[in-house]
């Protein structure tokens, strides 16, 4: 019996080839964008308030990084990890609420933050650019 348990056990599970459903992947990519708005997000935020608030030439220093197109495509990734976060975070709380619990409902509902939040992010990166 032992044996026969033994070989039916996968040797290698590759974790990159099982596709997840789209609400997974929302909700994965909600605790990511959570996790990096936490660690780099506040620091960073922190650091340009410094530089924004400490003297005029430090405010300089700050739009000068702030004009660079590496540090505005940052920005606007950083925008997008803030949209999907705050729409993923609306979508667990009408979960929680028991609204939208149905299969096609929590993938509408999924389309509907991957598409929000694209276009929040599009729309702050028209202001940003």
């Amino acid at each position: 019996m032992e044996a026969k348990l033994h070989n039916k056990r996968p040797k290698h599970l590759n974790l990159f080839k099982i596709s997840q459903p789209l609400p997974a992947v929302v909700s994965i990519l909600h605790r990511i964008s959570g996790v990096l708005l936490f660690f780099p997000g506040i620091p960073l935020l922190l650091c340009g308030l410094q530089m924004l608030l400490q003297s005029p030439e430090s405010f300089e220093v700050l739009q000068s990084y702030l004009r660079q197109p590496v540090i505005k495509l940052m920005a606007l990734l950083s925008l997008w990890f803030l949209f999907h976060h705050l729409c993923a975070g609306i979508r667990h709380l009408f979960l929680d609420l028991h609204i939208g619990v149905a299969l096609p409902q929590a993938r509408a509902s999924s389309k509907f933050v991957f598409v929000a939040g694209f276009i929040l992010t599009m729309l702050m990166g028209l202001m940003l650019w």
